[in-house]
């Protein structure tokens, strides 16, 4: 048989990994398998309409976006047929996420993708993994965009930041903490509360109890707080670890915040298992949900663009797209270690899936505060260890139109043209020391980091869909086309760039005026 690799299915060991070995024989496992769009050329064309600010076609219906541009049957049972030839089950086929599931042991898999898969001990915990690229029989190569879930090492991580305490002695002047209402205030958020409205949570472990919900939400004003509904991805739960400085609290942290904000839309809470094909399965699930159908998305996880494959970059940017066409604003945290993305070299690296030109990329600030103002916003960064957010230049994507004719201030002072995505595109309060109000399991504390401001921004573009009647969707070219709602930042560095007037690589085009943007997208 004719065996083809897989372009862009390389993936090396983790720096630091050591090969110990062939993966287990006997245990089973489960990979997706991603296949081609029908009409993908007219999705294609469609996307690069809204990416130039072309509004003139309505969002389409996840039941219409499904007929045009599902997997085509035929292409699932040629795959299926492939894989019972090859002693892999089916679990599972969803057309219109273009997904296929199969459950099979290392050798079966082995042998069907011409591939050998490894076991790696490594510091962070045992992953399995594989040699080389993947392969597909010459019948699959022009069905199969990615095969995901051979390797499972952690593809992302949460972007908080748990503040500390001070030692004894210590000077606390400089720290102080709001609740997610009071920052809405803050950056005047619309009148409103997000009724009809449903924001999608993507969670990769963790859980919440919902005793930590019921005190927190009173605990601010807003009684039972919004509906929150667990949906499970690939197996996955609402699983509580009994650990804040873990997945419970970014799960916490993100409900509590857009509950916040927008304490009468639903939450949907997407869990699904921290690996490639997890991540984008829950993506996909979420952007095609006809049940609860959220119209604003909201992702707290990442990693460093080098730490994913072409195949799964390609795959997640496929879904924001598919969200793009259906009304969906997906909204990314960028990021808490700086322009290196806490990635050792002295390189700048930006994180994804924010570096997605089809996603919102939200970077951090320290915001300060007196009376009910705001008196002072610059750029997070509390130094080495301490965190700062993320941004800077993309390697994997090309540059956005909105993004035409911006540059990039290096930490040197040397401005530089735009030429390839920029990353974030706007931000809002992350410092830890001027943090956010939260309870996690069981606990309060007070949180900081770029994955508060995903959900901040999300309970924004939930509370501006309910005023407008309609989703924004696609938000990026329409913000860019209103900087003037939204505060500019321009003081401060995030290690590798500097802010500057206009849109930098530390906090895009600024932090929200929530009414002055509700008012320009009105339209």
């Amino acid at each position: 048989m004719s065996m083809i690799p897989l372009v862009g299915s390389e993936r090396p060991a983790r720096d630091g990994a050591e090969d110990v070995g062939a993966a287990e024989p006997k245990e089973r496992f489960v990979v997706s398998v991603l296949l081609r769009r029908r009409s993908a050329n007219v999705l294609t064309a469609r996307v690069a309409r809204l990416r130039e600010g072309d509004r003139s076609e309505e969002p389409m219906t996840r039941e219409a976006f499904a007929d045009a541009f599902g997997a085509d049957s035929a292409d699932a049972g040629v795959v299926e047929a492939f894989a019972r030839q090859s002693g892999l089950d089916v679990l599972s086929q969803d057309l219109p996420r273009r997904t296929v599931r199969l459950s099979g042991t290392a050798p079966k898999f082995n042998a069907a993708f011409a591939i050998s898969l490894r076991r790696f001990d490594h510091p962070s915990g045992a992953y399995r993994g594989h040699l080389g690229p993947v392969s597909l029989p010459s019948e699959l190569a022009d069905l199969v965009e990615a095969v995901l879930g051979l390797d499972d090492r952690p593809q992302a991580e949460p972007h908080f930041r748990i503040r500390k305490a001070k030692p004894p002695g210590a000077s606390q002047a400089a720290a102080t903490s709001f609740t997610p209402v009071q920052i809405a205030r803050l950056y005047g958020f619309p009148e409103g509360d997000g009724a009809g409205e449903c924001i999608g949570l993507i969670e990769l472990g963790g859980g919440y109890a919902q005793a930590d919900l019921a005190a927190y939400f009173a605990g601010v004003g807003l009684g039972a707080g919004p509906p929150v509904l667990a949906v499970s991805v690939d197996e996955a739960a609402n699983s509580p670890t009994g650990t804040a400085n873990g997945p419970d609290g970014e799960v916490t942290l993100d409900i509590e915040v857009a509950g916040c904000v927008a304490p009468s839309a639903r939450l949907a809470v997407y869990f699904a298992p921290n690996t490639d094909a997890g991540f984008i399965d829950a993506v996909t699930a979420a952007v095609h949900d006809t049940t609860n159908r959220p119209s604003v998305i909201s992702i707290s996880w990442g990693g460093p663009e080098s730490a994913w494959t072409a195949q799964a970059r390609n795959a997640m940017d496929s879904a924001f797209q598919a969200g793009a066409a259906m009304g969906v604003s997906v909204t990314v945290a960028s990021g808490d270690n700086g322009a290196s993305d806490g990635v050792a070299g002295g390189a700048n690296h930006v994180d994804f899936p924010a570096s997605s030109p089809h996603a919102l990329a939200c970077g951090g600030t320290s915001l300060h505060a007196s009376g009910g103002v705001i008196t002072r916003e610059e750029v997070w960064n509390n130094g080495a260890g301490g965190g700062a957010g993320g941004g800077g230049v993309s390697t994997a994507f090309p540059l956005p139109p909105w993004q035409t004719g911006l540059s990039a201030v290096s930490g040197k002072g040397k401005s530089q043209a735009l030429t390839r995505r920029g990353v974030p595109d706007v931000a809002a309060d992350a410092d830890p020391e001027t943090g956010y109000q939260v309870r996690v399991d069981g606990a309060d504390a007070v949180f900081g980091g770029t994955s508060a401001v995903a959900p901040l921004w999300a309970g924004l573009i939930a509370l501006i869909n309910a005023e407008r009647g309609a989703p924004v969707g696609y938000i990026n070219p329409l913000i860019y086309a209103h900087p003037t709602a939204l505060n500019d930042i321009t003081q401060g560095n995030n290690g590798g760039f500097n802010a500057a007037k206009g849109w930098d690589a530390c906090t895009g085009l600024g932090s929200p005026q929530g009414a002055a943007l509700a008012a320009a997208l009105a339209e």
